[in-house]
């Protein structure tokens, strides 16, 4: 009896995260030490930065000047940050895509980085 009480309940906690509103929003990864930063968009923030660490770690990252911080000196030459989420609307026709790159320019202006 125990063991389908778990069950369900397994089920349900994977049901509620399948259904829960994901992470989406714009994030910074920086060099510490020179200043150098990536900022970029996902549907799923965090995701995106978990893919940037892991790609960092097999040495294939794209930006060469992070991969070469990392390479240099580890996780702890750089930061990873999440700037913005877009919240969650009642409307289930808002334009998320939208809101995104939108929230992406305004950040990108705000880090004073090109478009």
């Amino acid at each position: 009896m125990e063991s389908s009480v778990n069950q369900a309940a397994r089920r349900a906690a994977a049901r509620q995260a399948r259904d829960a509103f994901p992470p989406m929003g714009v994030y910074a990864i920086r060099d510490r030490a020179s200043g150098h930063r990536l900022l970029g968009a996902s549907r799923n923030v965090h995701a995106a930065l978990n893919r940037a660490r892991f790609e960092m770690r097999m040495g294939k990252y794209a930006d060469r000047v992070l991969q070469a911080a990392w390479s240099r000196a580890g996780a702890d030459a750089l930061s990873f940050e999440v700037l913005e989420l877009v919240k969650e609307r009642e409307d289930a026709e808002f334009d998320y895509a939208g809101e995104l790159k939108a929230l992406e320019q305004t950040c990108r202006e705000l880090e004073g980085l090109k478009p």
